[in-house]
């Protein structure tokens, strides 16, 4: 795939994921290294859809045991490392859930990286059954995530240990 992606101009969300599905699954094609995947899986979604802020938190050993530290994104600078169940990345790495927030500030234990983050979704990646990573986006507005998003990123998330020819 070339390294230029076809940006839907329709206002549709669903039809803006449909058509950046294949792009990405092209993308990913072929491609072994994981970071490369997720970083370029990142820059697609911000492109696409001028989040505030898109990346990854791998699960990583640490001192104290596994932790998630962060991983290729798109946006600001970010908190770096996560612990289990704390925030919203940490509850989808314990829950092995997609987690949907509306509004950050009601989300119990949130973890303000950037005061401009209002709304957040969450989607674990698995290898083998086992939650590596998670993806994080943030968006300055209110309710910006739903099922829609919840339904291809997970999508888009399974991809990165899918194995493809």
């Amino acid at each position: 795939m070339s390294e230029e992606l076809f940006i839907s101009t329709e206002s549709d969300k669903d039809a803006r994921y449909r058509a950046l599905l294949p792009q990405v699954r092209s993308l990913m094609a072929g491609e072994p290294d994981a970071i490369a995947k997720m970083a370029n899986l990142a820059a697609a979604l911000c492109q696409t859809f001028h989040f505030f802020w898109v990346g990854f938190y791998r699960v990583v050993e640490g001192e104290k045991g596994e932790e998630l530290v962060l991983g290729p994104f798109q946006g600001p600078i970010a908190c770096t490392r996560i612990q289990r169940g704390r925030g919203v990345c940490g509850t989808a790495w314990a829950t092995r859930q997609t987690v949907v927030v509306p509004d950050v500030e009601q989300f119990p234990g949130h973890i303000a990286c950037n005061s401009a983050s209002r709304s957040e979704i969450v989607v674990p990646v698995f290898r083998e059954g086992r939650v590596v990573a998670v993806l994080d986006i943030d968006s300055e507005n209110l309710r910006a995530f739903d099922q829609v998003d919840a339904e291809y990123l997970e999508r888009m998330a399974a991809y990165l240990f899918e194995e493809m020819s």
